[in-house]
């Protein structure tokens, strides 16, 4: 009995001395040392996170300046087409639509120097896209708001498609006169290859309105898409890639009458290296 009373008390001082050095070793030899890192350090898709939520926060508070200095923490060159291309990317992969449009009304924000009048709180979020394709058009210049009358021409480039915690609000247009279709024109550009609708929305002033919900709709499905997502193409710019042999009607979520029988039109004449044209449709609405 006293061979094992030995034997248990040798075990328990070999525990609390073998505690003891554990102790002392790290919370004074080797004790943890805190590092508080930069978003820059983030991983490639947490950085896309936290860009998600820097616009939110954005689109809920309007505090451009906290954005710009969140943003800054990442260290990126130009933060305004990084936004927008992880708004088409969202939108292309299917994720939420209202973090698709936050992101793209802080990149608007970003080359305007503040989030527009008509750009408001909302509490209930747009519907989700469906699934149906959006294209980007690659840029070959940019566009600046109208001083009076119609819009210069449109972008001209091939679009390919390229587009996360979601927002509590997101940015609607105010209430008040609907925006009427002040354009309709065909555009037969060797360069828009599939054809697109390219939609322009201004507001009474003159003044390129981003975040606006375009509705489109055929035989079978139905798109959702905003503007200001291409800010290289102008705040209020958005368009819509069409597919051969498919009638689409167009219309504002905001308001307004619909734009019916749009399709890629064969009436466009051949380019210089002998391939045909698709025929694009360019739409310009505005406030009253």
């Amino acid at each position: 009995m006293r061979n094992g009373g030995h034997s248990n008390g040798y075990l328990v001082t070999g525990l609390l001395i073998g505690l003891a050095l554990g102790l002392v070793y790290a919370w004074v030899l080797v004790p943890v040392e805190l590092i508080d890192t930069s978003p820059q350090s983030l991983r490639a898709d947490f950085q896309d996170d936290y860009r998600a939520l820097v616009a939110a926060a954005f689109v809920a508070s309007g505090d451009l300046g906290r954005a710009r200095a969140r943003l800054a923490l990442l260290n990126d060159p130009d933060p305004a087409r990084t936004l927008a291309m992880l708004a088409q990317r969202t939108l292309a992969e299917g994720g939420p639509a209202d973090t698709a449009r936050a992101l793209g009304l802080l990149a608007a924000a970003l080359g305007s120097g503040g989030l527009p009048p008509e750009a408001t709180s909302h509490e209930t979020p747009p519907p989700e896209t469906p699934g149906a394709a959006t294209a980007a058009a690659t840029p070959s210049a940019t566009l600046d708001a109208p001083a009076s009358g119609t819009p210069d021409a449109g972008p001209t480039g091939r679009p390919t498609r390229t587009v996360t915690p979601t927002p509590t609000r997101t940015p609607t247009p105010t209430q008040g006169p609907p925006f009427q279709l002040q354009e309709r024109a065909p555009v037969c550009d060797p360069n828009l290859d599939p054809a697109l609708i390219q939609v322009f929305v201004f507001d009474a002033a003159g003044a390129p309105v981003p975040g606006v919900e375009v509705l489109v709709t055929w035989a079978g499905g139905q798109d959702t898409f905003f503007t200001g997502l291409k800010p290289e193409f102008g705040l209020g710019y958005a368009d819509f890639q069409m597919s051969a042999g498919v009638v689409y009607t167009l219309q504002l979520a905001a308001g307004g009458d619909p734009v019916p029988n749009l399709s890629p039109s064969s009436d466009c004449p051949p380019a210089e290296d002998g391939r045909a044209v698709p025929g694009s449709w360019r739409l310009v609405f505005r406030q009253p």
